[in-house]
């Protein structure tokens, strides 16, 4: 079973974040490490107060990951399916991913985060770069790695319609080598999808010779060996 869980939330919720049910959560469950995070995203509308809390309740927090679900719409987010697919048509491809990067280099850069979630979200719909996608990513990974971040192995890519895990095999070999962290995660959305698709991943892991993954508890980087 899951013995280590984080719950983050998106910041445009943070007012439902109750850190003293978190705390009775963790006294009735003493078996399970319970940490308290957040996901602060780019929303254009609440990003500006989801910052503001993260910084008022940093040292209430274990982990906040980083994360671009807007591109050129305000209004919807990217990644909503289907509809967010449309956000991509007519538009060139390799443009629509180095516009992405760089949005996810800004999260990356506001000191504030510890770990950037589906680092490839951009791909959901299926849109696929001319370019070699570790070109597009190079820049975004070497400022990951100056601000020893992490990013996370997410399966949730594989319930969208990429079917793919975030991120791609490409970008996790380059990351790999250089020497960035890994998290592990399901992005569950309710009780059924926690840990989803953990022993594919783990078998992925493995393929891949990833001999450790990490969780954070106050913001520090706690390893486990594989």
């Amino acid at each position: 079973g899951i013995l280590d869980l984080a719950f983050t939330d998106h910041d445009r919720y943070h007012d439902g974040v109750d850190f003293d049910e978190l705390d009775r959560l963790r006294e009735k469950n003493p078996d399970v490490k319970i940490r308290a995070g957040i996901e602060l995203d780019n929303d254009p509308e609440t990003s500006a107060a989801g910052r503001q809390w993260i910084e008022q309740n940093w040292k209430r927090l274990d982990f906040i990951l980083g994360s671009v679900h807007y591109l050129n719409r305000a209004d919807q987010m990217f990644d909503s399916v289907p509809e967010g697919a449309q956000q991509f048509s007519g538009r060139d491809i390799d443009d629509v991913y180095s516009d992405y990067f760089r949005r996810v280099r800004e999260i990356a850069a506001s000191g504030l985060v510890d770990c950037l979630a589906h680092l490839d979200l951009v791909k959901i719909h299926g849109y696929r770069p001319r370019a070699q996608v570790t070109e597009l990513v190079e820049e975004t990974l070497e400022l990951i790695r100056a601000r020893n971040l992490a990013i996370e192995l997410s399966t949730a890519g594989w319930r969208k319609p990429v079917n793919e895990l975030y991120p791609s095999d490409e970008i996790i070999l380059f990351a790999m080598e250089k020497k960035i962290p890994f998290t592990i995660a399901s992005d569950a959305h309710s009780w059924a999808q926690l840990g989803e698709n953990y022993e594919r991943l783990g078998q992925k892991i493995t393929s891949f010779g990833i001999r450790e993954v990490c969780v954070y508890e106050k913001h520090e980087r706690i390893v486990h060996r594989l």
